[in-house]
């Protein structure tokens, strides 16, 4: 069963650092659905409302399932996934969620059988992994089937890295609604954060740190990560500036390497079907020669 714990994240869509645009949709969408009950109602649907928040480690996707919760007042029920044993389990766990609660599954890519390769997996004759695919069934159950009608007013909200390995069965409307990318800093997002952390809305060196954030991949965390490291706003900015040249240096490196192995690779393959033409040619010169 669930074990209650006092939630005091401080996050918020104040200090979140996304593009103010993306912020505005989030907290439109949540007030549309609060004000919506008589809608669904009339049509028909639970009262619900299905998120995915997908894009790379470290873009900040646990800190805004912290800020929705903050926003809405909702409590926050974090569903283990491998820790259900069987489908009535799971049945039990999702309808004892009170209304008025987000139910929050992490990396959910990870944690269930629902992907591309679910034809195949079903081939599996084993017990336990017969009971595994089906718990993915029974949480499909809930978002959308007979369960869903079981409480009002819920939120869902899936999160994963690799949105690519995820079945449409679990992507399409009804089940995830709303789907959010979390991307790589941006300069807006690195604004946001030096007005956090350093308490500066502006300096000499946020051009230049513009620069190297729209030329390189980095994310939110990692640019937090460099800013905690002094409280003075000129050491922190210039220990990120050479954070960031560090890393341009070593993805151009990277990128470099890689165009050096795949041409290497381009000219043994080459050489592979000029030496297989040559051994063809001789074969063929050796068989006219014997007719």
């Amino acid at each position: 069963m669930w074990e209650p714990t006092v939630f005091k994240h401080p996050a918020t869509f104040e200090t979140l650092a996304m593009e103010p645009e993306l912020k505005e949709f989030i907290m439109k969408d949540l007030d549309t659905f609060v004000e919506r009950k008589e809608f669904f109602e009339n049509v028909g649907r639970a009262w619900k409302r299905g998120y995915l928040l997908y894009g790379p480690p470290g873009t900040g996707k646990s800190s805004l399932v912290a800020a929705i919760a903050n926003y809405m007042r909702y409590n926050v029920y974090d569903l283990q996934f491998q820790s259900v044993r069987s489908d009535s389990e799971l049945r039990r766990v999702l309808t004892s969620t009170t209304n008025r609660s987000i139910l929050l599954i992490e990396d959910i890519d990870c944690s269930t059988k629902v992907t591309h390769d679910r034809t195949k997996a079903n081939e599996n004759s084993d017990e336990e992994d017969e009971d595994e695919l089906k718990r993915p069934m029974g949480l499909l159950n809930f978002i959308d089937g007979l369960w869903s009608s079981c409480g009002h007013e819920r939120i869902i909200i899936f999160t994963t890295n690799h949105k690519e390995k995820l079945d449409s069965a679990l992507l399409r409307p009804g089940r995830m609604d709303v789907h959010i990318y979390m991307g790589y800093c941006s300069p807006a997002g690195f604004r946001k954060l030096a007005s956090s952390y350093l308490g500066i809305k502006d300096d000499k060196l946020f051009g230049c740190i513009d620069d190297l954030i729209k030329s390189i991949e980095v994310t939110p965390a990692e640019v937090a990560q460099q800013l905690m490291i002094s409280d003075e706003p000129r050491v922190a900015l210039q220990g990120l500036i050479e954070f960031l040249n560090t890393k341009k240096k070593d993805t151009e490196e990277a990128a470099t390497e890689e165009k050096v192995k795949s041409i290497k690779e381009e000219e043994t393959e080459e050489k592979k079907v000029e030496r297989e033409n040559s051994e063809l040619a001789e074969s063929e010169t050796r068989c006219i020669y014997l007719t």
